[in-house]
């Protein structure tokens, strides 16, 4: 039975749907409610909350584009983004899943965001549209459902420069301002913030269903997932296994991604990790300047459980209570189904240092691979540590081939590298350019960052997180120099934290 099926509407749904502007259908929407037709186990109907005074502080104009969507139109429809009015054929709906947050099981769900449905691109391909900060769900656990605008662009602006960055990430499509006040540690100015996803399947929705304890509703969910991302894999001997090591394989390489940028996630609970292999919430992250692999920023994260040096072993973790939840499909017999898991996740390892070490041999512009180039990299990696050199800007600069540091340690490393460059049958210019491609020039710093959201929660002055965006949109753009986008902060700035943002 084909699981990509259009659900059929409820009255109740009808009644919602009905209520949208007559100008929506000019605006290009194409939903369709694929994952409406899990069992209700997975989720539950439930609308956005109205706003008080919604007001479009940012259309995603390219994005919207490749969803088939038109700018112009959208440009009018801040009730939409804000949850007022429901574009056309939407079906809203809250996502149940659970998760291991910091290590410890909870169930959860979406307590303030809402999926309108799944645009279907003019390629085909099908996104989720997801409302963030659109007031409360049955899984909201008493909290408002709202959300602050710091924190809503927050995420517009760090996952627009991992696309760019390109890291397989969600995307941000819009952001309004809701005319009211959510209280936190203090009072913000609210927001709701537009998600796209490839779909917000999570390693917490496997588990949900295994807490529940129905071999049914499990199997459904993963047939799903496989007809959805996964089809290559539905033909295999045991589908399950080669769907999670499939799975495996895309976090393998995108935790690859996030280290090769000095990406710290933050919050790498199972419920943050997305089977699809975006990179999913944005919360608590940032990024990296001087290099040290016990990196932490979270506020709350006090042991450093997903510091930047622990995200591969996290990523296995959580990949072992995605085994661990698929036990029932990998084979009858329990035990057996262990000794597979077991074997499986074993291999993660092996494959992150595969991508690991491609894309930092490609950062130091090697195409090949010989015996030595871990030790090189690890001898580097070192020197930065030791010396707390800026980790964006100690790559960007061996790309512009222009290093000035008399360092010793680095001097002897410096020839070793030109050394083995001198190995390679491409060119020298041929090494400098696969380095551009993979060093960034820009990165979102995070004193940067916060300055764009201070200006704009603060006095509602938008240019400054405007002119970084555009500066991010071209991380590779090794052709310009603007300095005060490279530099890190100030040597007696203050300790950078972040905070989860609910």
């Amino acid at each position: 039975m084909p699981l990509l099926k259009k659900p059929k509407p409820s009255q109740n749904q009808h009644l919602m749907s009905i209520v949208s502007d007559s100008f929506q259908s000019t605006a290009g929407w194409k939903l369709e409610h694929s994952y409406a037709g899990l069992p209700t186990l997975f989720h539950r109907s439930n609308a956005p909350e109205p706003v008080r005074d919604p007001k479009l502080v940012i259309l995603n104009h390219p994005l919207a584009s490749e969803l088939g969507l038109k700018p112009e139109v959208l440009q009018r429809q801040a009730r939409v983004f804000g949850g007022n009015v429901l574009p056309e054929g939407a079906r809203p709906l809250a996502q149940a899943y659970a998760g291991h947050q910091y290590g410890h099981f909870t169930t959860l769900g979406d307590g303030r965001a809402i999926l309108l449905g799944e645009q279907i691109t003019p390629t085909g391909e099908r996104f989720d549209i997801q409302l963030k900060g659109s007031g409360q769900t049955p899984f909201s656990r008493n909290g408002d459902g709202r959300a602050g605008l710091g924190p809503m662009l927050r995420e517009y602006i760090i996952s627009e420069a991992m696309h760019a960055l390109g890291i397989p990430t969600t995307r941000s499509l819009a952001v309004v301002t809701t005319g009211e006040t959510v209280r936190r540690m203090r009072p913000l100015p609210g927001a709701v913030l537009t998600r796209i996803a490839a779909s917000h399947i999570r390693v917490g929705t496997f588990e949900w269903a295994a807490a529940k304890g129905r071999k049914e509703g499990l199997q459904t969910l993963a047939d799903y997932s496989i007809q959805r991302h996964y089809p290559e894999t539905a033909e295999s001997e045991n589908s399950y296994l080669t769907f999670f090591e499939s799975v495996m394989e895309r976090q393998a390489k995108l935790i690859s991604q996030w280290m090769h940028i000095g990406f710290i996630h933050g919050v790498m609970n199972t419920d943050n990790m997305a089977i699809c292999g975006e990179t999913i919430d944005y919360g608590p992250c940032a990024f990296m300047d001087s290099y040290d692999p016990d990196t932490v920023f979270s506020s709350i994260d006090h042991h450093g459980r997903y510091a930047y040096g622990n995200q591969p072993h996290i990523a296995q973790w959580n990949l072992a209570r995605l085994a661990e939840a698929l036990l029932p499909l990998f084979h009858e017999d329990e035990k057996q189904a262990i000794e597979i898991a077991n074997e499986s996740i074993q291999s993660f390892q092996s494959r992150y240092q595969k991508h690991w070490l491609a894309g930092m041999s490609a950062k130091l512009g090697l195409f090949s691979e010989e015996a030595d180039d871990s030790d090189l990299i690890h001898d580097l990696l070192k020197w930065m540590q030791a010396s707390q050199a800026d980790f964006t800007n100690t790559f960007r600069t061996l790309s512009q081939e222009s290093p000035d540091l008399t360092d010793p340690t680095f001097q002897s490393w410096l020839l070793r590298w030109k050394a083995r460059r001198e190995q390679q049958s491409q060119s020298r210019q041929e090494s400098v350019s696969l380095m551009r491609r993979h060093n960034p020039a820009y990165i979102p710093r995070n004193h940067q960052v916060e300055e764009a959201l201070s200006a704009a929660s603060d006095r509602a002055d938008f240019s400054v997180m405007q002119r970084l965006l555009e500066v991010l949109a071209k991380p590779y753009d090794h052709s310009t120099s603007i300095p005060e986008y490279m530099a890190p902060p100030a040597a007696d700035a203050c300790e950078y934290q972040t905070f989860c943002g609910t």
